[in-house]
């Protein structure tokens, strides 16, 4: 099977590379090559290209920074998914495209379900889905698969944040009204593939839930990474309300993942071991 990755320097695309599965061929195209401020080089590449499935592992993920830059979150996340997607029917090869829990308004405390009312209430989520709904719209055969709370030994994430201000201070306030899957970047990488394999051996596709387990609020979170990381520094809980920031964000970012589990054999990761096999990487380094 052959798979041609766009994106190389985020969390996810470093994965994807570092992830390949023996008997896989892969493409990883960067923004040297896929400038997706400019949608209109995609369907040359995709035209050119010898490939079975394409994922899409390139984004937009600055949330605070979408709400002034909406025009460039649109054009990355939104319009030019949708060239990508429109290249690939036309070559006819299937898409995987990384999508967002942020589709969601974050109302309820159940799990979000893939065919569940979306509602972004902000600019990134908007942008995100936008290039949801570009994918569905090109008709291409696609797994759009959403997924939360992404983290890794590389590029800015959660763990990598707690881990450098717990060396700083003795004690963190942190939100814990906002619930949601902490996922590895790994494991994203590895849930691609598998269903990169599926969408060659014949399945359908659809949009679907990937994100770890159990599910946390961001200060159990910090906690955890605190207490493996073996620092002594005290998290205390806030409410979202306490401290605002130029995005909002979803109080419930749970997602229901049983369907890509029922349609795959895609398990949730336990995101406690993700987190220690993270942070070993990052303490060897």
């Amino acid at each position: 099977m052959k798979v041609a990755v766009f994106g190389t320097t985020g969390q996810l695309g470093i994965e994807m590379r570092r992830r390949k599965p023996q008997g896989v061929q892969a493409a990883h195209i960067g923004r040297d090559v896929a400038d997706f401020t400019q949608g209109g080089q995609l369907k040359k590449l995709v035209g050119d290209m010898d490939a079975d499935v394409v994922v899409n592992a390139v984004a937009y993920t600055a949330v605070d920074k979408a709400e002034d830059e909406k025009a460039v979150a649109n054009r990355v996340n939104g319009h030019a998914v949708g060239a990508l997607a429109e290249a690939c029917r036309s070559k006819g090869i299937p898409l995987i495209h990384v999508s967002s829990d942020y589709v969601f308004d974050g109302s309820g405390n159940e799990p979000r379900k893939p065919d569940d009312q979306t509602g972004p209430i902000g600019a990134y989520g908007k942008s995100k889905l936008l290039g949801e709904e570009a994918v569905r719209s090109a008709k291409v055969k696609h797994v759009i698969l959403r997924t939360s709370w992404v983290f890794s030994a590389h590029g800015a994430n959660f763990v990598k944040t707690m881990l450098r201000l717990a060396k700083k201070r003795d004690s963190l306030s942190i939100v814990s009204d906002q619930i949601g899957g902490p996922t590895p970047a790994f494991a994203i990488a590895d849930a691609i593939y598998a269903c990169a394999g599926g969408l060659h051996s014949g399945s359908n596709g659809g949009t679907y839930h990937f994100a770890g387990a159990p599910d946390v609020s961001w200060a159990d979170f910090a906690r955890e990474i605190i207490a493996k990381s073996g620092t002594a520094t005290t998290v205390q809980d806030i409410a979202t309300a306490d401290y605002p920031t130029p995005a909002r964000r979803p109080l419930n970012s749970r997602l229901d993942c049983e369907s890509l589990r029922q349609d795959f054999g895609i398990e949730r990761p336990d995101w406690r071991e993700g987190l220690g096999k993270v942070l070993k990487e990052l303490q060897a380094t």
